[in-house]
Formats: structure tokens, sequence, C-alpha cells
């Protein structure tokens, strides 16, 4: 999950969000939410790691493994088996985890590694004040709803709130044919 850090320049103003309907997956992921944060929860917090680019954010980016390179991290798996079960069902996955933003927290602008890959995250907690910009476009996260987009382009996300931000993180190789949302 290799990123590039970046100068805020004149992002993209074309579409980079993807309808999640166009992924049939998503529709299973936003079901079993709560039992996903359920497990997500239940994780000892020192189990989480420090995002291992630590030049693209201030402080407390934290991320829990569970498929890195396609496979399975089976000693993390372990302690979130539902999570793990669901995520065999997401078609040309490559790489999950929870990530944690903690209050705060701010991550830079940075473009990501692969244009074959899109990222996913699914909204398990977030206060009002948590987002994420990708090219021109705001996004907020919603408990239960996933987010999708192209993280080749400029993106960049922040906690401005008071309390922790929680993601399922999930890339995934990009089905031909698949269409980013028109710009708003």
């Amino acid at each position: 999950m290799a990123s590039v850090l970046v100068t805020p320049a004149n992002p993209r103003n074309d579409a980079m969000f993807f309808a999640p309907s166009q992924f049939a997956f998503t529709q299973l992921l936003s079901r079993h939410w709560q039992a996903i944060l359920a497990e997500c929860l239940a994780l000892p917090g020192q189990e989480f790691d420090a995002w291992p680019e630590r030049q693209l954010y201030n402080h407390g980016w934290d991320v829990y493994g569970l498929y890195v390179g396609q496979q399975p991290l089976l000693e993390n798996c372990i302690f979130c088996p539902h999570t793990a079960e669901l995520l065999q069902q997401v078609p040309g996955l490559s790489h999950a985890g929870f990530s944690r933003l903690a209050a705060g927290a701010e991550i830079s602008p940075h473009v990501g590694y692969s244009d074959q890959v899109l990222r996913l995250h699914l909204g398990l907690r977030a206060g009002e004040d948590c987002g994420i910009r990708v090219g021109a476009q705001v996004r907020r996260w919603i408990p239960g709803e996933c987010l999708v987009f192209d993280d080749t382009v400029e993106h960049e996300a922040w906690n401005r709130g008071s309390s922790e931000r929680l993601v399922l993180l999930v890339d995934f190789t990009k089905p031909e044919g698949a269409r980013a949302d028109e710009p708003s």
C-alpha cells in the first residue's frame, strides 16, 4: 500500500469516486458493518501498527492488517473471523485492514501506487469533522456506507473531531468497465 507524498497543486476536477453499487460485494460489507465494527473494537489498541509511511501524517494513523499481497495475515484474521470471511468475497482483493485515524490527525496529500486498483473505505466510526478529499471532491465517512475511489489521484484525509475514525480499508483490482461518478 505504498504512496507518494505530493505537494498540493491543482487537483484533477474529474470524478474520482465510484458508486459502490457497481461492486456487488459492497452491499455485503455494508449489511455486516456492525459485526465488522464489533470485531475491530474487540482488538487491543496496541495491536494496531503505525502506518509505515510516517512522512504522510502528523500523528495517529494506525492500521491492523488482514490481507497483504492477496494473502491473509492468519495471525490477525483469527481475531476477526467474520470480517476475514467477508473479505474472501471481494473479487481481486489485494490488501485489507482496519484503518484508525486519531482525533486531530491529518494525512497529507499523496497518491497511491497502481491505476489497476481501487480503494474502498467502509465507514465504521466517524465524527462530524472527518473527511477525505480525492481530486477536487470531498466526502465524509458514514457508518455502514462504502466510499470507493481511485487512490492514484491526489487525496488527503483529516479527523478534526474529538474521537477516532475507523474504517475497513480494502484495495481490490479495478474491474474492467468500472466508471467513476460524475463530479458534483
